[in-house]
């Protein structure tokens, strides 16, 4: 009679990756509250520009 392999050792690795996952997803989330942070974001230079009113001088 053969012996059955077992597939325990992988499926226990998954679980144990998906819980550090979920674990480190609700630490970031209460330091840094709900939602999307994003922690890489590209240097913006002054000389773009916006027409957004909060970016331009007050010129009254």
């Amino acid at each position: 009679m053969k012996k059955r392999k077992r597939k325990v050792a992988k499926a226990t690795m998954m679980d144990a990756i998906k819980a550090m996952r979920r674990g480190n997803r609700e630490a970031e989330q209460e330091l840094l509250g709900p939602g999307f942070h994003s922690f890489n974001r590209l240097h913006k230079s002054k000389k773009t520009y916006t027409r957004k009113a909060k970016h331009k001088k007050n010129e009254e």
